[in-house]
This record gives C-alpha cells, structure tokens and sequence, in this order.
C-alpha cells in the first residue's frame, strides 16, 4: 500500500508545524502532495506535485496521461516560480492576518480551531445556518462548513475582514 499525504496548506502552517516531506526517507511508500493553488495564487490552474521515492514516482510515469498539463498551465507554473519570493511573502501577510483574527474571535468568546491554512474555523453557534445567513445579508460571505454549529472564514484583505467584523458583531450581539 501507499500512504499519500496532502499538503495543500504546507505554506500556510504554523511556525514548528513538521511536513511529512520529513519523513520520506524513512517511507519508501509514503507520497506527500502540495499544490500551487494556495500559496501561489493559481486556484483554478489544477497544477499540484509530489514527492516520493523514486521507485514511486516511476510508477506514476508508467500511468500518467500524455500532455497532461497544458502549454498555458506550464508557462503560468513557471511565472509563477520566477515570483516566488514576493508570492511567499504574501503568504506569510496572510498568515499574520490569520493569527489576529483567530484571536480576535477568541476575544469576542468564540471557540477557534488552530489553522494550519487561510482559513478558520469558529464556532459554536445554536443555529450557524442563521448566522451564516445574516452574515451574508450584510455583505459578508464565509463557509457553512465544518463541525455542526461552526463557521469558517477564509483570511481575506484588511478591509474584508473588518466588514467581517463589524457583521459578526452585530449579528452576534
């Protein structure tokens, strides 16, 4: 068998938060996978990658289809990388942001689930499907999703998650 890790928020994890590329030395059959949708602003572009032994990468060759990126997929990678710096750094914003307003929630009383991604999950709510709602009657859209009677928000700009706030105060007060 193979174990296969995602790692799609490798990028956004918090600092001493170990990767499973660690351990692929000593996992000859373990496969971790990122993507560039996150951390390189490419959602939509379906461009991920892998590390695995050889012996498992060499598997994958034999059945993977041909031309399975396209030249345009390729091209916007490679831009993509030649930026990776400035791309990284806007992860590392976000992550800042994403750590003010986990404790911001908590100032407010809510319980937030530590986050490992540009997104949190905050709750509980008696009814989230009516907070969701007034929410998005003001303006403000996040997820229903996660545990029952929890919320979650995706780390926008400054001034999205203060429209953020100042929907959630008056909804929740």
């Amino acid at each position: 068998g193979v174990v296969v890790v995602d790692e799609a928020y490798a990028e956004f994890r918090r600092e001493g938060t170990p990767s499973a590329l660690e351990l692929l030395e000593e996992f000859p059959r373990l496969v971790v996978t990122r993507t560039m949708s996150k951390a390189f602003a490419l959602a939509g572009g379906r461009l991920g990658y892998l590390a695995a032994h050889a012996d498992v990468v060499d598997a994958l060759r034999i059945v993977r289809l041909p031309y399975h990126l396209s030249s345009v997929t390729q091209a916007t990678a490679e831009a993509a990388l030649r930026h990776t710096d400035e791309l990284l750094a806007q992860v590392d914003a976000l992550r800042a942001t994403r750590d003010a307003t986990a404790a911001r929630l908590r100032e407010h009383g809510f319980t937030v689930a530590d986050s490992d991604a540009n997104f949190i999950l905050f709750g509980p709510f008696d009814d989230r499907h009516a907070t969701w709602q007034a929410l998005v009657d003001r303006g403000v859209l996040i997820r229903e999703t996660g545990p029952l009677g929890w919320l979650r928000v995706s780390i926008g700009t400054p001034s999205e998650m203060d429209a953020f706030f100042t929907a959630l105060k008056e909804v929740t007060s």
